[in-house]
């Protein structure tokens, strides 16, 4: 497909099993400009496949025909080639998690930030339909006061040895959680499960709690018979439940309910649930479309450098509470 007139042309560096999705989506989006791989006959493959050219990553960087870089790269490369990329005056993306710690995030948000770039990072949920509904049900009051969030992101997956489950996995749901409440937790505990390997966690829970009384549960695994992907939040006045694995009638549900004191006794009335409207949407084609609106627009993205900070902050607060066997720890003891 042709550049659509006014789009920002962009370089997609990494062509596996979910940079192929990026390459496909700036295709059709009429914004990509050539493909950057490790592998030679890969970077051919996919970038006859679509039209454009296979490139080194200098040749990506020094074109004056590039506006940004996309990231779908392990997490340890994103820092140096980050930087090297960010320094040539090029927007970029990456997928999450930003970095493997705060320090090498602050770097990349400093770089980002003298050079009046764009970062963002593929916290791609944050732009799932779904979530934006449910967000602008928490935001206009429909929950009434949020008081627990549960999220679980489990399957029988790839097994990973640069990264535990919950680097991971768990970037998408903090940044949800956080994006929910408004706010950073104070305390963060957490607990996991080494079975394939003594040092990375196949599975790991997150408890956090926030200023103000609020909780959240985060569960990741990929040692799982089966795949779950569900968040529920519950409020003072109503719950509401978002499945990714339902079809999109039902991905998002409310559930009312009121809780009715008698004779010194709580009960629970349950309301009827209603499935909320969505309007269908690939989230990573919106995400890629943010991308490109922040490159032409210099707004930053809902998912910029500064939010991914914050999700780092509550990783490393879970890691440290990981090695520590589950005690709690402040996430503002991991500021850059």
């Amino acid at each position: 497909m042709g550049q659509s007139s006014g789009t920002a042309r962009v370089v997609v560096v990494g062509c596996g099993r979910w940079g192929r999705n990026h390459v496909r989506n700036y295709a059709e989006l009429g914004a990509l400009a050539g493909v950057v791989d490790r592998h030679p006959e890969r970077a051919a493959a996919m970038a006859e496949a679509h039209g454009v050219p296979a490139l080194s990553l200098e040749d990506a960087i020094g074109s004056s025909d590039v506006s940004g870089i996309v990231f779908a790269l392990p997490p340890s490369q994103n820092l140096p080639l980050g930087l090297r990329v960010l320094e040539a005056g090029k927007h970029l993306f990456v997928e999450k998690p930003l970095a493997l710690s705060v320090s090498e995030g602050a770097r990349l948000c400093a770089a980002a930030e003298a050079g009046r770039r764009v970062l963002m990072v593929g916290h791609i949920l944050r732009y799932h339909p779904a979530f934006a509904a449910l967000l602008g049900l928490v935001h206009g009051g429909r929950l009434g006061r949020v008081r627990s969030i549960v999220s679980t992101r489990l399957d029988l997956g790839a097994i990973r040895r640069e990264e535990d489950a919950l680097w991971a996995l768990a970037p998408h749901d903090v940044s949800m959680v956080l994006a929910l409440t408004g706010a950073e937790p104070d305390r963060v505990s957490a607990f996991g499960g080494y079975h394939t390997h003594s040092d990375i966690a196949d599975t790991a829970t997150l408890a956090l709690r926030f200023p103000g009384g609020a909780a959240a549960e985060i569960r990741s695994s990929w040692l799982h018979p089966y795949k779950e992907q569900r968040l529920v939040v519950v409020g003072t006045e109503a719950m509401a439940v978002f499945d990714d694995r339902e079809p999109w009638p039902r991905k998002l549900a409310f559930h009312p309910y009121r809780i009715v004191e008698t004779g010194g006794t709580a009960l629970i009335e349950r309301g009827e649930p209603e499935a909320v409207p969505v309007e269908e949407g690939e989230p990573l084609r919106l995400e890629c479309r943010q991308f490109l609106r922040s490159i032409a627009s210099g707004e930053p993205p809902p998912t910029d450098g500064r939010e991914a900070l914050r999700v780092l902050r509550v990783l490393e607060a879970g890691s440290a509470a990981l090695l520590s066997g589950c005690q709690a720890t402040s996430p503002q003891h991991y500021k850059a």
